[in-house]
Protein backbone atom coordinates (compact mmCIF):
# COMPACT_ATOMS: atom_id res chain seq x y z
CA UNK A 1 0.00 0.00 0.00
CA UNK A 2 2.75 2.42 0.96
CA UNK A 3 4.59 1.61 -2.30
CA UNK A 4 1.43 2.13 -4.33
CA UNK A 5 0.78 5.45 -2.58
CA UNK A 6 4.37 6.57 -3.28
CA UNK A 7 4.05 5.54 -6.92
CA UNK A 8 0.90 7.62 -7.37
CA UNK A 9 2.40 10.63 -5.59
CA UNK A 10 5.60 10.33 -7.61
CA UNK A 11 3.90 10.33 -10.99
CA UNK A 12 4.56 13.23 -13.32
CA UNK A 13 1.82 15.82 -13.29
CA UNK A 14 -0.01 16.44 -16.59
CA UNK A 15 1.94 18.37 -19.24
CA UNK A 16 1.54 22.12 -19.28
CA UNK A 17 -1.14 22.32 -21.97
CA UNK A 18 -3.30 19.75 -20.17
CA UNK A 19 -2.77 21.09 -16.69
CA UNK A 20 -5.46 23.78 -16.86
CA UNK A 21 -7.97 21.15 -18.06
CA UNK A 22 -7.15 18.86 -15.13
CA UNK A 23 -7.36 21.74 -12.67
CA UNK A 24 -10.78 22.76 -13.99
CA UNK A 25 -11.87 19.13 -13.70
CA UNK A 26 -10.81 19.28 -10.04
CA UNK A 27 -12.84 22.48 -9.54
CA UNK A 28 -16.00 20.77 -10.81
CA UNK A 29 -15.52 18.03 -8.20
CA UNK A 30 -15.06 20.32 -5.18
CA UNK A 31 -17.58 20.42 -2.35
CA UNK A 32 -16.81 24.02 -1.37
CA UNK A 33 -17.00 23.93 2.39
CA UNK A 34 -17.27 26.16 5.41
CA UNK A 35 -17.60 24.42 8.79
CA UNK A 36 -16.69 27.06 11.34
CA UNK A 37 -18.24 28.20 14.60
CA UNK A 38 -18.37 31.75 13.29
CA UNK A 39 -20.22 31.00 10.01
CA UNK A 40 -22.82 33.68 9.29
CA UNK A 41 -25.40 34.18 6.53
CA UNK A 42 -22.99 36.62 4.85
CA UNK A 43 -19.95 34.35 4.62
CA UNK A 44 -22.19 31.47 3.49
CA UNK A 45 -23.58 33.83 0.81
CA UNK A 46 -20.04 34.64 -0.37
CA UNK A 47 -19.21 30.93 -0.43
CA UNK A 48 -22.26 30.27 -2.64
CA UNK A 49 -21.28 33.02 -5.08
CA UNK A 50 -17.75 31.61 -5.25
CA UNK A 51 -19.18 28.11 -5.92
CA UNK A 52 -21.25 29.45 -8.82
CA UNK A 53 -18.29 31.38 -10.33
CA UNK A 54 -15.24 29.57 -8.92
CA UNK A 55 -12.72 30.90 -11.45
CA UNK A 56 -12.53 34.47 -12.73
CA UNK A 57 -14.46 34.90 -15.99
CA UNK A 58 -11.52 36.37 -17.93
CA UNK A 59 -9.35 33.36 -17.00
CA UNK A 60 -12.01 30.91 -18.17
CA UNK A 61 -12.38 32.88 -21.40
CA UNK A 62 -8.62 32.62 -22.00
CA UNK A 63 -8.85 28.81 -21.99
CA UNK A 64 -12.17 28.84 -23.87
CA UNK A 65 -14.17 27.50 -20.93
CA UNK A 66 -16.22 30.62 -20.15
CA UNK A 67 -19.48 29.19 -21.51
CA UNK A 68 -19.11 25.61 -20.23
CA UNK A 69 -20.88 26.19 -16.91
CA UNK A 70 -17.84 25.58 -14.69
CA UNK A 71 -19.05 25.52 -11.07
CA UNK A 72 -18.02 23.55 -8.01
CA UNK A 73 -20.00 20.34 -7.36
CA UNK A 74 -21.79 21.60 -4.24
CA UNK A 75 -21.49 23.84 -1.21
CA UNK A 76 -21.18 22.15 2.17
CA UNK A 77 -22.26 23.74 5.47
CA UNK A 78 -23.51 22.97 8.98
CA UNK A 79 -27.24 22.09 9.33
CA UNK A 80 -28.09 25.51 10.80
CA UNK A 81 -26.69 27.23 7.70
CA UNK A 82 -28.47 25.09 5.08
CA UNK A 83 -31.41 27.50 4.75
CA UNK A 84 -28.98 30.42 4.20
CA UNK A 85 -27.15 28.54 1.45
CA UNK A 86 -30.38 27.41 -0.25
CA UNK A 87 -31.66 31.00 -0.19
CA UNK A 88 -28.42 32.44 -1.66
CA UNK A 89 -28.29 29.89 -4.47
CA UNK A 90 -31.96 30.35 -5.28
CA UNK A 91 -31.52 34.13 -5.43
CA UNK A 92 -28.64 33.60 -7.86
CA UNK A 93 -30.84 31.29 -9.96
CA UNK A 94 -28.46 28.36 -9.41
CA UNK A 95 -29.35 24.69 -9.15
CA UNK A 96 -26.14 23.86 -7.27
CA UNK A 97 -26.83 21.32 -4.50
CA UNK A 98 -26.36 22.18 -0.84
CA UNK A 99 -24.66 19.50 1.25
CA UNK A 100 -24.91 19.46 5.02
CA UNK A 101 -22.90 17.58 7.59
CA UNK A 102 -25.05 15.89 10.22
CA UNK A 103 -25.30 13.08 12.79
CA UNK A 104 -23.37 14.84 15.54
CA UNK A 105 -20.53 15.98 13.28
CA UNK A 106 -17.60 15.66 13.83
CA UNK A 107 -17.50 13.18 16.75
CA UNK A 108 -20.86 11.44 16.26
CA UNK A 109 -21.14 11.14 20.03
CA UNK A 110 -24.76 12.20 20.46
CA UNK A 111 -27.85 10.00 20.97
CA UNK A 112 -29.07 8.19 17.85
CA UNK A 113 -32.43 9.97 17.92
CA UNK A 114 -30.69 13.36 17.95
CA UNK A 115 -28.48 12.34 15.05
CA UNK A 116 -31.46 11.14 12.99
CA UNK A 117 -33.43 14.30 13.72
CA UNK A 118 -30.48 16.39 12.58
CA UNK A 119 -30.56 14.64 9.20
CA UNK A 120 -34.32 15.14 8.84
CA UNK A 121 -34.09 18.85 9.70
CA UNK A 122 -31.25 19.48 7.22
CA UNK A 123 -33.24 17.72 4.47
CA UNK A 124 -36.36 19.72 5.37
CA UNK A 125 -34.31 22.93 5.05
CA UNK A 126 -33.35 21.96 1.50
CA UNK A 127 -30.10 19.96 1.75
CA UNK A 128 -29.79 17.69 -1.31
CA UNK A 129 -26.80 15.85 0.14
CA UNK A 130 -26.01 14.78 3.69
CA UNK A 131 -22.49 14.02 4.91
CA UNK A 132 -23.04 11.75 7.90
CA UNK A 133 -20.37 10.60 10.36
CA UNK A 134 -20.27 7.00 11.52
CA UNK A 135 -20.18 6.07 15.16
CA UNK A 136 -16.46 5.21 15.42
CA UNK A 137 -17.00 3.43 18.73
CA UNK A 138 -18.97 0.69 16.95
CA UNK A 139 -16.26 0.24 14.31
CA UNK A 140 -13.37 0.13 16.80
CA UNK A 141 -15.15 -2.40 19.01
CA UNK A 142 -16.10 -4.54 16.00
CA UNK A 143 -19.87 -4.11 16.31
CA UNK A 144 -20.32 -4.14 12.54
CA UNK A 145 -23.96 -5.17 12.50
CA UNK A 146 -24.91 -2.37 14.87
CA UNK A 147 -22.97 0.06 12.67
CA UNK A 148 -24.81 -1.24 9.60
CA UNK A 149 -28.17 -0.76 11.33
CA UNK A 150 -27.35 2.84 12.29
CA UNK A 151 -26.25 3.76 8.78
CA UNK A 152 -29.43 2.16 7.38
CA UNK A 153 -31.46 4.43 9.63
CA UNK A 154 -29.50 7.47 8.44
CA UNK A 155 -30.13 6.35 4.86
CA UNK A 156 -33.85 6.24 5.55
CA UNK A 157 -33.80 9.68 7.21
CA UNK A 158 -32.03 11.11 4.12
CA UNK A 159 -34.98 10.21 1.89
CA UNK A 160 -34.11 11.42 -1.61
CA UNK A 161 -30.97 13.25 -0.48
CA UNK A 162 -27.63 11.70 -1.40
CA UNK A 163 -25.76 10.26 1.57
CA UNK A 164 -22.00 10.54 1.97
CA UNK A 165 -20.64 8.49 4.86
CA UNK A 166 -17.60 9.86 6.70
CA UNK A 167 -15.45 7.07 8.17
CA UNK A 168 -13.04 9.35 10.09
CA UNK A 169 -10.17 7.10 9.08
CA UNK A 170 -7.75 8.80 11.49
CA UNK A 171 -9.72 7.22 14.35
CA UNK A 172 -10.26 3.70 13.02
CA UNK A 173 -6.84 2.33 13.94
CA UNK A 174 -6.09 -0.20 11.18
CA UNK A 175 -6.36 -0.63 7.41
CA UNK A 176 -8.55 -3.67 8.08
CA UNK A 177 -11.03 -1.55 10.04
CA UNK A 178 -11.07 1.03 7.25
CA UNK A 179 -11.81 -1.67 4.68
CA UNK A 180 -14.58 -3.23 6.78
CA UNK A 181 -16.13 0.15 7.61
CA UNK A 182 -16.06 1.01 3.89
CA UNK A 183 -17.92 -2.19 2.99
CA UNK A 184 -20.47 -1.81 5.79
CA UNK A 185 -21.16 1.79 4.75
CA UNK A 186 -21.68 0.77 1.12
CA UNK A 187 -23.88 -2.21 2.01
CA UNK A 188 -26.03 0.10 4.14
CA UNK A 189 -26.78 2.30 1.12
CA UNK A 190 -24.17 5.08 1.07
CA UNK A 191 -23.87 6.98 -2.21
CA UNK A 192 -20.32 8.01 -1.28
CA UNK A 193 -17.73 7.09 1.30
CA UNK A 194 -15.63 9.95 2.63
CA UNK A 195 -12.29 9.83 4.44
CA UNK A 196 -12.53 12.41 7.20
CA UNK A 197 -14.37 15.25 8.83
CA UNK A 198 -11.36 17.53 8.51
CA UNK A 199 -11.47 17.91 12.29
CA UNK A 200 -9.38 14.83 13.17
CA UNK A 201 -5.62 15.03 13.56
CA UNK A 202 -5.14 12.63 10.61
CA UNK A 203 -7.24 13.33 7.53
CA UNK A 204 -7.12 12.16 3.91
CA UNK A 205 -3.90 10.18 3.41
CA UNK A 206 -3.10 8.28 0.21
CA UNK A 207 -2.50 4.78 1.67
CA UNK A 208 -5.85 4.81 3.50
CA UNK A 209 -7.54 6.23 0.41
CA UNK A 210 -6.24 3.29 -1.61
CA UNK A 211 -7.85 0.90 0.90
CA UNK A 212 -11.16 2.77 0.50
CA UNK A 213 -11.11 2.91 -3.30
CA UNK A 214 -10.21 -0.77 -3.48
CA UNK A 215 -13.21 -1.51 -1.27
CA UNK A 216 -15.29 0.55 -3.74
CA UNK A 217 -13.84 -1.47 -6.63
CA UNK A 218 -14.48 -4.81 -4.88
CA UNK A 219 -18.03 -3.73 -4.08
CA UNK A 220 -18.59 -2.75 -7.72
CA UNK A 221 -17.23 -6.09 -8.95
CA UNK A 222 -19.53 -7.97 -6.55
CA UNK A 223 -22.70 -5.93 -7.07
CA UNK A 224 -22.35 -3.84 -10.23
CA UNK A 225 -23.11 -0.78 -8.09
CA UNK A 226 -20.82 2.25 -8.23
CA UNK A 227 -20.22 4.12 -4.98
CA UNK A 228 -18.46 7.50 -4.96
CA UNK A 229 -15.34 8.55 -3.08
CA UNK A 230 -14.64 11.83 -1.27
CA UNK A 231 -11.28 12.66 0.32
CA UNK A 232 -11.51 15.60 2.74
CA UNK A 233 -9.38 17.41 5.26
CA UNK A 234 -6.06 19.11 4.61
CA UNK A 235 -6.35 19.18 0.80
CA UNK A 236 -4.98 22.65 0.12
CA UNK A 237 -2.87 22.74 -3.04
CA UNK A 238 -3.59 22.40 -6.75
CA UNK A 239 -0.79 19.84 -6.91
CA UNK A 240 -2.55 17.62 -4.34
CA UNK A 241 -5.83 17.83 -6.23
CA UNK A 242 -4.03 16.48 -9.32
CA UNK A 243 -2.63 13.58 -7.28
CA UNK A 244 -6.17 12.74 -6.10
CA UNK A 245 -7.50 12.78 -9.67
CA UNK A 246 -4.60 10.58 -10.74
CA UNK A 247 -5.27 8.12 -7.89
CA UNK A 248 -8.93 7.82 -8.91
CA UNK A 249 -8.09 7.42 -12.61
CA UNK A 250 -5.56 4.66 -11.86
CA UNK A 251 -7.52 2.75 -9.22
CA UNK A 252 -11.13 3.13 -10.40
CA UNK A 253 -10.93 4.36 -14.00
CA UNK A 254 -12.38 7.30 -15.92
CA UNK A 255 -15.98 6.51 -14.97
CA UNK A 256 -15.25 7.79 -11.47
CA UNK A 257 -13.72 11.07 -12.68
CA UNK A 258 -16.92 13.09 -12.41
CA UNK A 259 -18.86 14.86 -9.63
CA UNK A 260 -21.39 12.01 -9.52
CA UNK A 261 -18.70 9.66 -8.18
CA UNK A 262 -15.82 11.83 -7.00
CA UNK A 263 -15.74 14.87 -4.72
CA UNK A 264 -12.96 16.80 -3.02
CA UNK A 265 -13.92 18.22 0.35
CA UNK A 266 -12.09 21.53 0.64
CA UNK A 267 -12.22 25.14 1.70
CA UNK A 268 -8.86 26.71 0.81
CA UNK A 269 -8.04 24.47 -2.19
CA UNK A 270 -9.99 26.54 -4.71
CA UNK A 271 -7.89 29.65 -4.09
CA UNK A 272 -4.70 27.78 -4.98
CA UNK A 273 -6.22 26.19 -8.09
CA UNK A 274 -7.35 29.62 -9.28
CA UNK A 275 -3.82 30.95 -8.70
CA UNK A 276 -2.39 28.13 -10.81
CA UNK A 277 -4.88 28.75 -13.63
CA UNK A 278 -3.98 32.47 -13.48
CA UNK A 279 -0.33 31.46 -13.85
CA UNK A 280 -1.15 29.11 -16.74
CA UNK A 281 -2.95 31.94 -18.57
CA UNK A 282 -0.67 34.91 -17.80
CA UNK A 283 2.69 33.33 -17.03
CA UNK A 284 2.73 35.28 -13.76
CA UNK A 285 1.59 34.55 -10.22
CA UNK A 286 -1.29 36.65 -8.96
CA UNK A 287 -0.95 38.91 -5.97
CA UNK A 288 -3.36 37.62 -3.31
CA UNK A 289 -5.68 40.65 -3.65
CA UNK A 290 -6.18 39.93 -7.36
CA UNK A 291 -8.04 36.68 -6.71
CA UNK A 292 -10.34 37.29 -3.78
CA UNK A 293 -11.48 34.09 -2.12
CA UNK A 294 -14.99 33.45 -0.81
Amino acid sequence: LMDRAQHIQGQKIPKKQWQAAWLLKAVTCIDLTTLAGDDTPSNVHRLCLKAIQPVRHDLLRAVDMHNKGVTTAAVCVYPSRVADAVKSLKAANSSLPVASVATGFPAGQTPLETRLQEVRLAVADGAAEIDIVINRTLAITGEWEALYDEIREFREACGDAHMKTILAIGELGTFTNVYKASLVAMMAGSDFIKTSTGKESVNATYPVAIVMVRAIRDYFLCTGHKVGFKPAGGIRTAQESLVWLSLIKEELGNDWLCPLLFRLGASSLLADIERQIYHHVTGQYAAYHELPMA
